[in-house]
């Protein structure tokens, strides 16, 4: 890398940090006059498969008009009414959700039947546009991706290492728990192996608090010691998300791998 080429690099990384602190100051103002936003129900669905270079994602591009507009996603939207069963079981809601958004948005056909579940996000109060949302895991089927170029206008299969490294070096934007995610799924080779490991482990809760940290706004959840007064300089365990100008740092140390 030549000097030129480190210096952009620098730039788009700064860039990148400094517009999602500047989001959390937004986000805490229109707090202040709007008040708390209600949870909206959602589900998504990480879409997997073996690549040439390891375990691959299928990631979409949302269209930059909308939530979350240019943003980098999985598959994945709101519950609607006719993603319910009529026994009101809501996970079984959030699989119709899943398995109809990846149809809609990339074209693929999932079987609700065959989604894993492994974990559910509520997002903190300050956040705009809140969803809830069910987080699932399911191998690629062999249909060609396609996207409608319309809300979603680019897709491409990473794998989860690359794309975190994409977004740290501010190439492309991720949103938190896109890129916990993505961390989780990281720790697998294979389809399988991810399918059968995150089946096994306890789903995993994420009900995001805010703190400030040294750098910048961090995200708590259970487990670590600062959640309960969102607090990130309280000793003890860790289990949050530090936006730092040279990327994101994540510790789940005071978090258990089975839970």
């Amino acid at each position: 890398m030549n000097d030129s080429t480190g210096s952009e690099a620098d730039s788009r990384k700064l860039a990148a940090y400094q517009r999602e602190v500047l989001q959390f100051d937004e986000w805490r103002q229109q707090l202040e006059r709007n008040g708390e936003a209600p949870a909206i129900p959602a589900a998504t669905v990480v879409v997997l498969r073996d690549g040439p270079g390891g375990l691959e994602s299928l990631m979409l591009r949302k269209n930059s008009r909308l939530a979350f507009g240019g943003m980098w996603v999985f598959p994945g939207g709101r519950i609607d009414d006719t993603d319910h069963d009529g026994t009101g079981d809501l996970i079984a809601a959030a699989r119709n959700a899943a398995a109809r958004e990846a149809g809609e948005e990339a074209a693929i056909v999932l079987d609700p039947a065959d989604l894993v579940h492994f974990s559910y996000w509520i997002p903190p109060p300050l956040a705009p546009k809140r969803f809830a949302t069910w987080f699932f895991a399911a191998e690629a089927p062999s249909q060609d991706v396609s996207i409608d170029e319309g809300e979603i206008v680019h897709h491409e299969w990473m794998t989860p290492q690359g794309a975190r490294r994409r977004r740290d070096a501010g190439e492309i934007e991720l949103i938190a728990p896109t890129w916990v995610t993505l961390h989780t799924i990281g720790r697998f080779t294979t389809v399988a192996g991810a399918l059968e490991g995150l089946g096994r482990r306890r789903s995993r809760r994420y009900e995001t608090r805010i703190g400030q940290g040294e750098h910048g706004p961090v995200s708590l959840w259970y487990g670590d010691a600062g959640y309960d007064t969102a607090d990130p300089s309280v000793p003890g365990p860790r289990h949050r998300l530090e936006i730092t100008p040279d990327g994101y740092l994540f510790d789940e140390s005071g978090c258990d791998d089975s839970g």
